[in-house]
């Protein structure tokens, strides 16, 4: 997506990321906990667990790169576990396979006497597992090229494209279940190179869901494309401009959007005319008993307190919807601004809407007319069954959050 707004500030920041700390799977915690020295590290893991490490004289490990150990996978419809080990991987991951796939961070083995139900969300703690890259959009490449993880079923699907309606529609599609537990997931580019898009992730024709994970980059961090079905729980996402964006269905639940600057708006989606007929269930973005902060690498030069918008439309049928989430004092009071000086009118086919917003932030009294605040009775149409017009088999409800 091509940063359209007029403010863009350089954030230089040292090469240090802050993510979201790890959450816990009742069925997967004691394959993730780190084991003692001379143990398995996949005791505790279902059979054909494959084990990544970074540190290539572990005697476990059967790969030290997580794309090879991805590569590896028969897509012959089986789940297929792969658990990742304490470190930094510098590498891109691209995911077509279509079987079902899980990956695991590992946790530190304190977190056994840990309650499951327990919330981990924590914008100052990272997980043990970051997977980083430094890729970020230059010389017309199309911002699919800069994700650090990819899921889709091919490198035409994956595309993002320009424009109000993106690249060509794919018929294919790709994984039905992606999983990821507690695995950090950063583009690096951003901290060190004045740049504008450099994704985190790249979701496309798939679905996938993510537990106590991080998100981070400054533009574009977060792509949920055509066709695709993403819910993210217990987890962060960092960023500054149109840092949630995308064509397809998302929901992020009991997350942390931490913003690292104000530039365009926190969510920038892209509708399609069906959004129309389907109005608040579908094609959308939608936040949930969530947060929105001042992150805490946040470049203290920057005045949050007069800068950041809920969201923009990427395109006239753009969906976003926030319910039950406090709002720090960095959401200016209209909440919602048209995309750029070239399209400078929200238009009535766009649905904004906001449910109990709390905080600073949260006050709605200013906010543009266009937007639907809404009643208790209207949002209890807001549900993951509802936005996603099933009860999803690919979304892990056993999780507690």
């Amino acid at each position: 997506m091509i940063l359209a707004h007029p403010t863009c500030w350089v954030l230089l920041l040292q090469l240090t990321i802050i993510s979201a700390v790890s959450a816990l799977s009742p069925q997967f915690r004691p394959c993730q906990l780190q084991k003692p020295a001379g143990q398995s590290p996949l005791t505790g893991c279902p059979e054909g667990t494959i084990y990544v490490s970074a540190n290539t004289s572990d005697p476990h490990a059967q790969f030290s790169k997580v794309q090879n150990a991805v590569e590896s996978l028969a897509d012959d419809g089986t789940l297929a576990i792969i658990l990742i080990g304490a470190g930094q991987y510098f590498e891109a991951v691209n995911v077509t396979r279509s079987s079902p796939l899980t990956i695991l961070g590992q946790l530190p083995a304190s977190y056994a006497s840990v309650p499951i139900s327990t919330s981990f969300a924590d914008a100052s703690q990272p997980n043990l597992v970051q997977i980083f890259n430094t890729v970020f959009v230059q010389n017309g490449i199309d911002d699919a090229a800069s994700a650090v993880l990819t899921v889709a079923p091919n490198g035409a699907a994956a595309l993002i494209g320009a424009g109000t309606t993106g690249a060509p529609a794919q018929g294919a599609f790709g994984n039905i279940d992606f999983k990821m537990y507690n695995v950090d997931i950063q583009n690096r580019a951003s901290l060190t190179f004045a740049i504008s898009q450099a994704l985190a992730t790249d979701i496309s024709y798939a679905n996938a869901s993510f537990y106590g994970c991080g998100f981070s980059s400054f533009q574009d961090t977060w792509y949920t494309g055509k066709n695709a079905s993403t819910y993210v729980v217990d987890s962060v996402i960092f960023g500054q401009t149109d840092y949630l964006f995308g064509f397809g269905t998302a929901w992020f639940q009991n997350v942390i959007l931490a913003a690292r600057g104000c530039g365009g708006g926190t969510v920038a989606w892209k509708g399609t005319n069906s959004s129309l007929t389907e109005r608040v269930l579908r094609y959308g973005a939608y936040i949930a008993d969530s947060q929105i902060i001042r992150s805490p690498d946040a470049n203290a030069t920057l005045n949050l307190t007069d800068g950041c918008y809920l969201g923009r439309p990427w395109n006239d049928w753009a969906v976003t919807v926030y319910l039950n989430t406090l709002m720090e004092n960095i959401i200016k009071p209209a909440g919602w601004e048209p995309f750029d000086a070239a399209r400078p009118t929200i238009f009535n086919t766009t649905f904004y809407a906001e449910f109990n917003s709390t905080g600073p932030g949260g006050n709605t009294s200013e906010r543009i007319a266009l937007e639907h605040l809404l009643t208790a009775e209207q949002a209890k149409d807001f549900t993951v069954d509802g936005v996603f017009l099933e009860h999803p088999k690919w979304i892990d409800f056993d999780y507690l959050f």
